[in-house]
């Protein structure tokens, strides 16, 4: 439905939710600031409707904004996306939006690898589902297990995989530099 078309019920739809309240436009007018002539164009379809009118009028009847103006129904809000294998370890993206906060969680199998510490601008949080994941943060080599989480500026040189002994599920997000998770894992200091 184009823009136009919305726009063009959004008189009718306040015309009939103002009748379904039994409120006349007097009483309309003297609830909102809104002049009768106003409100009686608006309805008529003669006038746009604007922010500026549309939120006292929504306030006067207490709906939601989305009622008056026939707002779509939300879309299926799951993500579908097709599992993909990078460097070994499978990826289900979990976010839609290109740019931004990315989540994905990752299946990375057993394998004992040697860490090669990489840096780049961002900001991650790794929580780990099952397995044990090894992350290796500047001079910090942490094991992180099941319901442990760990966050990092991926400035800070780092690595994570598996330890070698089995296969690892984790969660990942993944955000450009400053905006932050709110759990936070601390190594201890030695």
């Amino acid at each position: 439905m184009s823009t136009e078309d919305v726009l063009a019920e959004v008189g009718p739809r306040l015309r009939r939710i103002r009748k379904e309240r039994e409120v006349t436009l007097t009483a309309l007018s003297e609830a909102t600031g809104i002049s009768v002539s106003t409100l009686s164009r608006l309805e008529s379809g003669l006038r746009k409707p604007s922010l500026e009118l549309l939120l006292p009028i929504a306030q006067a009847h207490q709906v939601p904004l989305d009622e008056l103006v026939g707002a779509p129904p939300v879309g299926d809000p799951r993500v579908r996306a097709k599992p993909l294998v990078r460097y070994g370890r499978t990826f289900w993206p979990l976010t839609r939006q290109p740019g931004g906060l990315q989540a994905f969680k990752v299946l990375e199998p057993q394998r004992k690898d040697e860490p090669e510490q990489r840096t780049h601008e961002g900001y991650e949080w790794l929580y780990v589902l099952s397995g044990k994941l090894r992350l290796v943060l500047g001079d910090h080599d942490v094991v992180l297990t099941a319901g442990e989480a760990a966050e990092f500026d991926t400035r800070v040189p780092h690595w994570f995989g598996s330890t070698g002994e089995g296969p690892v599920e984790f969660l990942s997000l993944f955000g450009p530099q400053g905006e932050r998770m709110h759990v936070r894992a601390r190594p201890s200091r030695t």
